[in-house]
């Protein structure tokens, strides 16, 4: 069974497992399908609005979609999310690639 549809199965038993959707959605963006990346991607995010990676992930599949402002937007968010659960790595993380795309 590939990655794709193990996770999937997984998410038919367990539809709230974060770590499920986040890979399904790395998966299906590795693989160039960002539509359904991002639309993953959402539905973590609506989830766990504390999924950190999810911002950061979510972020660099639009700018591969060629999609810079709403990348800003998610990137925005996402430093914000990872200001209240403190953690600076991921804030900075997207931070420079936040400038990165401003610049």
């Amino acid at each position: 069974m590939d990655r794709i549809a193990a996770l999937t199965e997984l998410l038919t038993q367990d539809p709230n497992n974060a770590f499920a959707r986040y890979g399904l959605a790395l998966e299906h963006s590795n693989a160039g399908d960002f539509d359904r990346a991002l639309d993953e991607f959402g539905k973590l995010l609506a989830a766990h609005p504390d999924y950190v990676a999810g911002y950061h992930m979510a972020a660099q599949t639009l700018v591969k979609a060629s999609r810079p402002d709403e990348a800003k937007s998610m990137l925005e968010n996402g430093i914000a999310s990872a200001q209240r659960k403190g953690d600076s790595h991921a804030e900075s993380e997207m931070q420079a690639l936040l400038e990165e795309i401003t610049s």
